[in-house]
């Protein structure tokens, strides 16, 4: 059975950028409801003993297993995103990561740039990352609903929710400022 992963950090320490009832809701109710969802739909099945990774690999573009992929996609989604912000945390990416990107996206202000568009591109609900391929080649991807890079044998580094969920309480409509706050206050590298 799976379980929500708690927040690594208080639900209040993400303020201003992101409100404590945002992150309520968002954590508490949708991730959790995902969570729940998942748990109902594999248990006594043959998903029950594979990791998420396994259930979303197994699941992904099987038309069979559609709620069993969005439910497991969305647990990953999430945890991956709720473990990369912090109050205080690594606001740019270590040693040899800032390397790379600067190699593929020229800067780190060229990602950043890239990045934001590719976020707020993404028509309706869905994600931004940055993903590694098998060859080690950065990545900036954008995916739609519940997918992910690992049904797509990518690594994701990091990502931004741009579910409407993730930053309307606090943003409305102004996707864009949620993605300037996040790149500039929320992200843990």
């Amino acid at each position: 059975m799976f379980t929500v992963k708690p927040l690594p950090y208080d639900k209040k320490a993400l303020e201003p950028y992101m409100s404590q009832e945002t992150l309520s809701f968002h954590h508490d109710k949708h991730y959790q409801t995902y969570v729940d969802n998942l748990n109902k739909l594999i248990s006594s099945g043959e998903f029950e003993n594979m990791t998420l990774e396994e259930i979303v690999q197994k699941s992904a573009n099987n038309p069979a297993y559609t709620a069993i992929f969005n439910n497991a996609a969305q647990v990953f989604n999430h945890g991956f995103f709720f473990a990369h912000m912090a109050p205080s945390g690594l606001k740019r990416p270590a040693d040899d990561l800032l390397k790379k990107i600067e190699q593929t996206f020229g800067s780190y202000e060229n990602f950043e740039k890239e990045f934001k568009s590719a976020a707020l591109a993404q028509f309706g609900s869905g994600w931004a990352w940055l993903a590694e391929n098998e060859n080690g080649d950065l990545q900036i991807i954008k995916t739609s609903n519940a997918d992910t890079p690992i049904a797509h044998n990518l690594r994701p580094l990091m990502t931004i929710d741009v579910w409407e969920h993730a930053y309307y309480l606090d943003y409305q409509n102004r996707r864009g400022d949620f993605v300037d706050a996040f790149l500039k206050h929320l992200i843990n590298w």
